[in-house]
């Protein structure tokens, strides 16, 4: 953003002691709108660094931004650096199991008589009370939080495609933390915030909760519900192809049944509103997937677009780095991944003044920032040799 113009979280210093997904989340949306976000990592790096499969691209997509200093916390040492460089931040960010950081006197309650202003944001698997004992991952609350069970056809429960709730919960936990500034200008005092996974992923499903609330009715799992729309669905057609097409209102009705020459179901009595062509699904569905089987996905998407009604191909996630809507309006940006190789990386999906917040610093190396950080915290150079000698021995 133009220089006339400064990131709002400019001048914030974050510093965070997190892996995986849930907390980089918070430092990444943070470090993305102007924060410095400071990432403390063990000798070795984040583990995320040298994970395989789904995990190999973790580091990279929720690391930009930010910088490294490696820190021994298993030494005095290493927790008196982690102190003076929490003595300077406006926001502590971790995601580690219940009583790592109090272990190292690093929690809210060791931090908070001598950091008054400190905003201390801890990302868990639940909100204090009967669960918190308990080991969560994003899949665990999926499965007990009814989103597995939604997602899945009956009988046959099934994660969501993503890390919804890591990916959500380090959101919410972002989304504390600047409602916490907020109220430090308020009241000049610090707080803490805390995010949990299975708190979040009960957030997701309110819909269906408020659903059975509303009608009595338990909702079904989204492959056999009862949709609110008559025509909502993935169609299979020519030469093996699927599209997702949508008509969702009796306009859009029209407007299809025309582009495609179906008049005789659009003067069908049976079929005059939304509410009878949901019931009438059962025959209706095969004559309209019959009648568009010979068409191709290119040739529907573009009846549906010249006719703004709504559709999708259905895209799998390599394809994305091709996608002319995301290239045209600069939402992939650089990025360095862990072998040194550059790809292209989704950017923030919002823009401030008409721009995307962008890419200001690459993912750090392995404690890339060790001796400028130690320095600003007043440490000589000696000392600062010292630390960096001690971390090429222990990484060898």
């Amino acid at each position: 953003m133009a220089e006339t113009n400064p990131l709002p979280y400019a001048g914030i210093r974050v510093v965070e002691f997190t892996h995986m997904v849930m907390g980089p989340t918070c430092g990444l949306l943070l470090a993305d709108l102007g924060a410095e976000v400071i990432k403390v990592e063990p000798i070795e790096g984040d583990s995320t660094r040298r994970l395989l499969g789904s995990g190999s691209g973790f580091f990279p997509t929720f690391n930009r931004n930010k910088k490294s200093i490696a820190l021994d916390l298993k030494t005095p040492e290493g927790v008196e650096a982690a102190l003076r460089l929490v003595a300077t931040a406006d926001i502590v960010s971790e995601n580690f199991k219940p009583g790592t950081m109090k272990k190292l006197g690093l929690d809210y309650e060791a931090l908070r008589e001598r950091h008054p202003r400190l905003i201390y944001v801890s990302h868990k698997g639940f909100l204090p009370g009967p669960y918190d004992h308990r080991t969560a991952l994003d899949e665990v609350v999926q499965m007990m939080g009814g989103l597995a069970y939604m997602t899945g056809r009956s009988g046959d429960p099934l994660r969501a495609g993503t890390s919804v709730n890591d990916i959500m919960g380090g959101m919410f936990g972002a989304i504390g933390a600047m409602a916490a500034l907020r109220q430090r200008e308020l009241t000049g005092k610090g707080c803490e915030v805390q995010s949990a996974l299975f708190e979040n992923n009960v957030f997701l499903v309110a819909q269906h909760m408020m659903q059975f609330a509303a009608t009595g009715r338990a909702a079904d799992p989204m492959p056999s519900r009862i949709s609110a729309w008559a025509v909502y669905d993935v169609f299979t057609v020519k030469d093996g192809e699927q599209v997702f097409l949508a008509v969702v209102s009796d306009k859009q009705w029209a407007i299809f049944c025309k582009a495609f020459g179906l008049h005789e179901m659009l003067a069908d009595t049976r079929l005059q509103s939304n509410n009878d062509r949901v019931l009438a699904r059962d025959w209706m569905m095969p004559i309209l997937r019959s009648h568009l089987a010979g068409h191709s996905a290119a040739e529907l998407s573009a009846v549906f677009e010249q006719n703004e009604l709504p559709f999708a191909p259905i895209t799998k996630p390599q394809e994305l780095f091709d996608d002319p809507h995301l290239n045209a309006t600069g939402g992939l940006a650089p990025m360095r991944m862990n072998d040194g190789h550059m790809a292209k990386v989704p950017l923030m999906p919002f823009t401030i003044g008409g721009e995307r917040p962008g890419i200001r610093l690459q993912p750090p190396r392995i404690g890339e920032h060790t001796g400028e950080l130690l320095r600003e915290v007043g440490y000589t150079d000696k000392e600062i040799a010292a630390f960096e000698a001690r971390r090429a021995g222990m990484a060898s």
